[in-house]
């Protein structure tokens, strides 16, 4: 990418006259651009000015855009997609937390996982943990299965590490249980466990049984960043995300996510004009028995499409009641939510109805929907389903048809996220093949007409790494390679694309201005390391953008085009697993191909061995010619 002047023409355009308005700022050439415009389905080069797509085309096309103040990026034939959307992120909390946790998204190998572990307790001080929270599973690895307690203890002797696995367990090495302040007479939370041994002493072992609390309580017990870290901490968050081609997120609220304070930090950055991804966010209310009272007091004073193009209000949930909210841990049966409940979220539903709220639900089995779906039916007697706001569930794996009817009935829409990646054979162990097959029944929303967005739900289950969860669209697969869908439940990659671009837009009502590449839209855009419409499947969850531009600006960039982003600033505090590690560990399809080709020298020679070709001696470490 180069700033053109009218003395060197660069990547054989030639600057045209200066005319006041018309040259772009960025011009992308020399692509194979999918717009995800069914009218202009393809393009070769696009052109940006004032953080909006100026124009599609040929080269040949577009070359009078180009000025001297216009960036020119040679593509090199890559594949360029409109920038992705995560329509459940948990990125505002993600965020504020990034540089403090190891991550091991993308890690294939326990031992490695480990060895992570033990480096990161020689540099971390006194007083803080090594967290390691979520985006990876236990299938991942080569060895197929999790850490011991005494694994951690080995690891790391004295500093405390907490290691949470999906929405099911967390493990403790016993510095992790001292400083959580556990002890033989701590009681076990509601709906959570703290395993003990024989003695009665907490063993290292918390379990969600269903309730995921006791696991989040104990993260929180853990030190927070300062002010000035939390900022660079979601600066650089942003910028891991936009690594692989996000460009805009919904983000979901949650728990330990309070309004404003917890929004401070996006809300300074979006001043400052330095946020990376644009962001649409909820509110959750945080306190059972208070939620009504946080919801009254939102809707008198922010509304829905607060804010601007980069941050901005877009209702409310994913929780709206906690007592309406099921729980997601496959590893444990069903829950039964408590009778009656309908009361009080029925009162929630109404009062977002009346004051223009769009709200989203987190509801994992068909057995919540059918519930609140019979609230929603209640009041569209009274005329307010359909409203013309934007509801939704979330994740929704086991959702019937008849609930798919009625959604669409009500003018609802779903967010689905690939937790099945993570969690797809202990949902099939405990409910079927055939019920895995359908979880979430993507195939089955999209034939009823319904708005679909796609995400991960990252970061405590999922990875944000959207490849891996438009993989598992694609393939049906887990992450350790288990075929959950046949191929009939499956959707085309470019069906896929569309839930992770114009599906997310459409959730938070800009589907007029983002998720596909067309003139006066965002110039949001990503170049990619590999073609995603052509490559094999078990390359997808390895594609990550060369070079991302959100609104004009280059936000990422790598490959021929390192150094071009935006600067940010170093990573603090300086002990942090990101500053050493980075976030999602690369290099995971190359570490597969020389396992393989190991294996493969392996059998090479056994193979001479048995032809006689070759001493079944212990190979030497001195080549030949040195011996004589």
């Amino acid at each position: 990418m180069t700033e053109l002047s009218t003395s060197m023409p660069v990547a054989g355009l030639v600057p045209a006259p200066r005319r006041e308005g018309e040259h772009a700022d960025l011009l992308v050439r020399n692509a194979k651009v999918f717009t995800g415009d069914p009218g202009r389905p393809e393009a070769r080069a696009v052109a940006i000015r004032d953080g909006r797509i100026a124009a599609l085309g040929d080269d040949h096309d577009l070359a009078h855009l180009v000025g001297p103040g216009t960036k020119v990026v040679d593509a090199l034939g890559r594949r360029v997609i409109p920038g992705l959307n995560d329509s459940h992120l948990h990125v505002i909390r993600g965020g504020l937390n990034y540089v403090l946790e190891l991550r091991w998204d993308g890690v294939r190998s326990l031992r490695r996982a480990l060895a992570m572990l033990s480096e990161q307790a020689g540099r971390t001080p006194k007083g803080q943990w090594i967290r390691v929270v979520g985006g990876w599973t236990a299938e991942q690895f080569a060895e197929r299965r999790m850490p011991t307690v005494a694994e951690l203890n080995a690891a790391a002797p004295d500093t405390p590490v907490f290691v949470l696995h999906l929405y099911q367990s967390a493990l403790m090495n016993r510095a992790a249980v001292k400083a959580a302040g556990f002890t033989r007479d701590t009681p076990d939370p509601r709906g959570g466990q703290i395993v003990r041994g024989r003695d009665g002493e907490p063993n290292g072992v918390l379990l969600a049984a269903p309730s995921a609390l006791v696991l989040y309580s104990t993260l929180a017990k853990a030190p927070a960043l300062d002010e000035a870290d939390k900022r660079t901490s979601t600066r650089h968050f942003l910028r891991e995300l936009n690594r692989f081609g996000l460009t805009s997120a919904v983000d979901a609220a949650g728990g330990f996510q309070n309004f404003p304070d917890n929004y401070a930090t996006v809300v300074d950055l979006a001043r400052s004009g330095e946020l990376s991804l644009r962001i649409a966010y909820h509110l959750f209310p945080q306190t059972a028995g208070q939620e009504l009272a946080d919801l009254k007091r939102w809707t008198e004073t922010v509304r829905p499409g607060d804010g601007d193009e980069w941050l901005r209000l877009n209702g409310a949930g994913e929780n709206l009641t906690w007592a309406a909210a099921d729980f997601e841990n496959f590893s444990e049966p069903r829950p039964e939510l408590a009778a009656g409940y309908e009361t009080e979220f029925e009162s929630a539903v109404r009062l977002l109805m009346e004051n223009g709220w769009g709200f989203r639900l987190h509801a994992t089995y068909d057995e919540t929907i059918r519930r609140d779906l019979a609230v929603f039916e209640k009041l569209a007697a009274e005329g307010m389903f359909p409203g013309g706001n934007r509801w939704l569930f979330d994740h929704a794996e086991t959702v019937s048809t008849d609930s798919l009817d009625r959604i669409a009935a009500l003018g609802g829409a779903l967010s689905v996220q690939n937790r099945m990646s993570f969690q797809g054979n202990a949902f099939r162990d405990r409910y079927g093949a055939e019920a895995a097959a359908h979880a979430p029944p993507v195939r089955a929303m999209l034939d009823r007409g319904l708005t679909v967005g796609a995400g991960t739900d990252a970061t405590r289950v999922s990875s944000y790494n959207p490849w891996v969860a438009l993989h598992w669209l694609v393939t049906g697969r887990t992450v350790g390679g288990t075929e959950l869908s046949p191929a009939g439940n499956r959707i085309d990659r470019e069906t896929a694309l569309d839930l992770y671009t114009r599906g997310g837009a459409r959730l938070t009502g800009e589907q007029d201005v983002k998720g596909s590449l067309r003139e006066g839209w965002y110039g949001d855009l990503a170049i990619l390391s590999d073609d995603y419409l052509t490559v094999p499947e078990d390359v997808i969850p390895d594609i990550e953008s060369v070079l991302t531009v959100v609104g004009g600006r280059v936000v990422y960039a790598s490959a021929e085009y390192e150094g071009l982003d935006e600067a940010v600033p170093p990573v603090t505090p300086d002990w942090s697993p990101v500053a050493h590690f980075g976030g999602y560990q690369r290099g995971a399809r190359q570490a597969t191909l020389v396992a393989e080709a190991v294996a493969e020298s392996e059998r090479h020679r056994r193979w001479r061995v048995a032809r006689g070709s070759l001493s079944d001696l212990p190979p030497s470490f001195v080549d030949p010619c040195f011996e004589h």
